[in-house]
């Protein structure tokens, strides 16, 4: 017998240790995959919720502006504003197509919002720009909850 084992003997004499080390990549590289997907999942619902968060103030403050404008004073604007970025921004870091509504919802908010409370002669609502808002609104929700469903 030569002094050296060929390749095929040490394997057959290692082979319990070849499927140890190959079985413990395996399982390391799956429990970091399924590591990564649940941190992303989380992060996803996270942010998800406070969107349908802001989206819910957000409704509330059109309604005030629509509605109230005579009791509310400017600064419900701003908060409207402040509102509007704060759902962009969450927007941002989820899944497609959330952000591109989100950047729609923005651009209505910037387009409609003064509009709020016009009014014509006999002081009655004349203004669509609520319900241009509020379609933005229940667009960027609908797709919001569609993605969080889809989540594993």
């Amino acid at each position: 017998m030569p002094p050296y084992e060929t390749f095929k003997q040490q394997v057959q004499r290692n082979i319990v240790a070849l499927i140890s080390v190959f079985i413990a990549v395996s399982s390391l590289s799956y429990n970091t995959w399924r590591n990564e997907k649940s941190e992303h999942n989380r992060n996803q619902r996270q942010a998800s919720f406070e969107v349908l968060l802001k989206l819910g103030e957000l409704r509330e403050l059109v309604y005030h502006l629509e509605y109230d404008r005579a009791v509310i004073e400017r600064s419900a604007e701003r908060t409207g504003w402040v509102t509007v970025f704060v759902v962009r921004d969450l927007a941002s870091v989820l899944e497609d197509p959330v952000p591109a509504a989100a950047e729609s919802l923005y651009g209505v908010w910037n387009d409609r919002s003064a509009g709020l409370a016009a009014r014509n002669g006999k002081g009655e609502l004349v203004g669509t720009s609520r319900h241009a808002i509020e379609a933005e609104i229940d667009h960027l929700r609908d797709i919001t909850l569609e993605m969080l469903q889809g989540l594993e």
